[in-house]
């Protein structure tokens, strides 16, 4: 084989993988294009759900403003409502109600990292919720569930170390149920009509 001739076939398969490079690129493009356009805005498609395009005529916000959050008995039950109400209004005043959720709580503390003396020097703070969402309309029950939350505190000597540690794992514990709700709630007013 000359010199030329081996120059000429090296550069074919250059050719040769370079344009199958391209078509594969090409090919890849078609389909990403074809997904996307398949997960438009049309009512089958994907939607965000804290997008501003309408669903049922209102978006996601409105609809959560819309929900009348009952009172929940407790230190931890209220500060849970007051998560959910700053979660649900963004801290504005709610809506005409259209729906209620009604939530009721159940605290325990699990001891943990107990000493050979039988003293906790460290205690999980528990929450469990059961709730349960009524059109206001017709008394339906329209959606209901169990959320829980779990948060970690230490035991110190002080008596006040002891109160604050404590009352800080509530509070993480209120805000993770909360947020959970919120969540919950979102995804079934989004596709509520």
């Amino acid at each position: 084989m000359s010199l030329a001739s081996a120059r000429f076939c090296k550069a074919d398969r250059a050719r040769s993988r370079t344009g199958s490079a391209a078509r594969s690129g090409v090919a890849a493009v078609l389909v990403t294009a074809l997904l996307l356009t398949a997960c438009g805005d049309g009512s089958t498609g994907f939607r965000p759900m804290y997008g501003t395009a309408s669903i049922g005529g209102s978006n996601v916000s409105e609809k959560l403003a819309a929900v009348e959050i009952a009172p929940v008995p407790g230190r931890v039950g209220q500060r849970l409502r007051n998560e959910m109400l700053f979660q649900t209004t963004g801290g504005g005043g709610p809506a005409v109600p259209a729906y209620r959720l009604e939530v009721a709580i159940k605290e325990s503390i699990t001891s943990t990292l107990v000493k050979i003396s039988g003293d906790a020097s460290g205690s999980v703070y528990n929450l469990d919720a059961d709730f349960r969402l009524i059109r206001i309309a017709d008394k339906q029950v329209v959606l209901q569930g169990k959320s829980a939350g779990r948060a970690g505190f230490e035991r110190f000597q002080s008596i006040f170390s002891n109160v604050r540690a404590r009352q800080d794992a509530e509070n993480r514990v209120a805000n993770t149920v909360a947020q959970d709700l919120k969540t919950r709630l979102a995804a079934y007013l989004s596709g509520a009509a």
